[in-house]
């Protein structure tokens, strides 16, 4: 009777004679017959073994980059390892409540399509030589292995894993800490992991209901923004790059910048804060703009006052210089001073929002804000760039019910006719309404709230009346002081010609009169 001893002994034997046989025929026969032995007998392995493998890289492309593929299917199969895998990896998501689990490496999660199974394995391959780079990553690299039966080839590759990637995205999108970017100077951009975009978790939580505007005005904007971003098939069929202007205008106070992250907050997007005074040339616009992820709201604020984009920048440019004069030292601060300011053109804002660059990426929004919507070339604002204007105007009694609901947790109130009264009457920001309603101590109760907010708007009214008065005033006294010069230049102009009248009749011709062919010339 053979025991498991002899058993063991007999293998390892085998195994070091097909060692000791491989290392031989590697040293003495040529490379080009090793290889033919090497092909072949991967063709009988498959030929005996049924299964397929894929392998799906973690790092791939210029520089290494992380692969977009490996993270959907790291996001996709998270769930599946929460059920039958037995070692996990933990991540913190969404604003650090939620934890995220992932398969540890050299797990396998099994997974069901369409009744076919298939496995998935994490594995990790390390270098055996040590490299040097300038841009630093992991010496271990990371691979997702998908095993399938052969019979079902089609299957798996085409449907199941694009199954696999949309479901990961998907995923992605929901549990992700969504970002607000601000743009770095390119001076920064290539220092040891630096990048052209700095962030920190967007946590404002500013909502369309939390928002002081009409309930008809923000049910139309959301009705818009949820067109857009359901629209992707929309914009291939028609032609257009997958994004939409909006222009936000009003006077200060009405909650511009809050509409934005309500927007955001809607769409579930991150927020990029474009600075454009420290972007120096349209190349690095352009370069930042190209650099932002889909899902993602631009946002120039105050556009009318981050750069002169109207032409008028070199005329006052070139004023300065006359006036400077070629004083050495002046005219070097100058061009110091010169150098840092942006160079930014009208012509290429306009391109970077609506040029071909523009179709760089897709699902994006372009917010532009202004507090002066006169003062912009039409050029910028036009349909087509800034798609939808909103104008963010005047608190309103809609937008106050709003406010009160928000900050005193009220419905109705005996005092709503007289503020509705005030309302129709004068002009009150949301931020100046909101300030009047927040409770400043533990003693203001709702009463006190709206009676400070009523006294407000008396005041504001009182204020408008004197305002206006003033202004009637000094527009009389201008039409007044205006006649009287009309009056004077008349009379001026009368007396001039009564006293040239009187010369000629006595026959007197004025000093600079000329004679010539008979007649006199004045």
């Amino acid at each position: 009777m053979v025991t498991i001893g002899e058993i063991w002994a007999t293998a390892g034997s085998i195994m070091a004679t097909l060692m000791f046989v491989s290392t031989i025929f590697k040293q003495y026969f040529p490379y080009r017959l090793w290889g033919y032995v090497e092909r072949y007998s991967h063709k009988l392995i498959h030929f005996v073994y049924p299964y397929l493998e894929i392998t799906f890289d973690e790092f791939c492309g210029e520089r290494l980059k992380r692969s977009e593929v490996f993270s959907a299917i790291q996001t996709y199969l998270s769930g599946k390892a929460s059920m039958s895998a037995s070692r996990f990896k933990a991540d913190i998501v969404k604003d650090n409540r939620s934890v995220v689990l992932s398969m540890d490496d050299k797990e396998e999660v099994t997974d069901e399509f369409k009744g076919v199974k298939v496995w998935w394995v994490l594995g990790k391959n390390t270098p055996r030589t040590q490299s040097f780079s300038v841009y630093p990553s992991s010496d271990e690299r990371r691979y997702y292995k998908l095993m399938f039966h052969r019979r079902y080839r089609e299957l798996i590759t085409g449907s199941y894993i694009n199954h696999v990637l949309e479901g990961g995205k998907a995923l992605t999108v929901q549990n992700r800490q969504r970002k607000l970017y601000s743009n770095n100077p390119s001076k920064n951009w290539y220092w040891w992991r630096s990048t052209k975009w700095s962030h920190v978790f967007f946590e404002h939580p500013a909502t369309f209901d939390t928002l002081a505007m009409e309930t008809e005005k923000k049910e139309v904007i959301k009705k818009d923004l949820k067109k857009f971003s359901e629209g992707k098939e929309y914009y291939v069929k028609i032609g257009k790059p997958w994004k939409r202007g909006y222009l936000l205008y009003g006077p200060p106070g009405t909650g511009k910048s809050t509409m934005i992250a309500a927007m955001a907050n809607f769409l579930n997007y991150d927020v990029y804060d474009l600075e454009l005074t420290t972007v120096k040339n349209n190349t690095e616009l352009r370069t930042l703009l190209i650099d932002t992820s889909s899902k993602a709201i631009i946002v120039i604020e105050d556009i009318d006052c981050s750069l002169d984009l109207t032409g008028q920048r070199e005329k006052k440019k070139e004023k300065a210089e006359d006036e400077e004069g070629t004083d050495a030292v002046k005219k070097a601060a100058k061009e110091e001073e010169d150098s840092k300011k942006s160079k930014v053109t009208l012509s290429g804002l306009l391109n970077s929002i609506d040029g071909l660059w523009s179709a760089c990426g897709g699902e994006r929004i372009i917010v532009f804000t202004t507090n002066y919507v006169d003062k912009l070339d039409q050029a910028l604002i036009r349909r087509g760039r800034m798609d939808k204007h909103i104008e963010m105007s005047y608190c309103c009694f809609d937008a106050f019910k709003v406010l009160a609901k928000n900050y005193l947790a009220i419905e109705t109130h005996e005092l709503y006719a007289e503020i509705n009264s005030l309302f129709a009457e004068t002009n009150m920001t949301p931020a100046d309404v909101a300030e009047n309603l927040m409770p400043k101590s533990d003693e203001d109760d709702v009463d006190t709230c709206l009676n400070n907010l009523i006294e407000a708007l008396k005041a504001a009214k009182e204020e408008a009346r004197r305002k206006a008065v003033e202004e009637a005033r000094l527009k009389t006294e201008e039409a007044e002081k205006k006649a009287e010069e009309e009056a004077r230049s008349k009379a001026e102009k009368e007396e001039k010609e009564k006293g040239a009248k009187e010369n000629v009749k006595d026959g007197k011709t004025p000093a600079n009169s000329v004679k010539e062919n008979g007649f006199t010339l004045v």
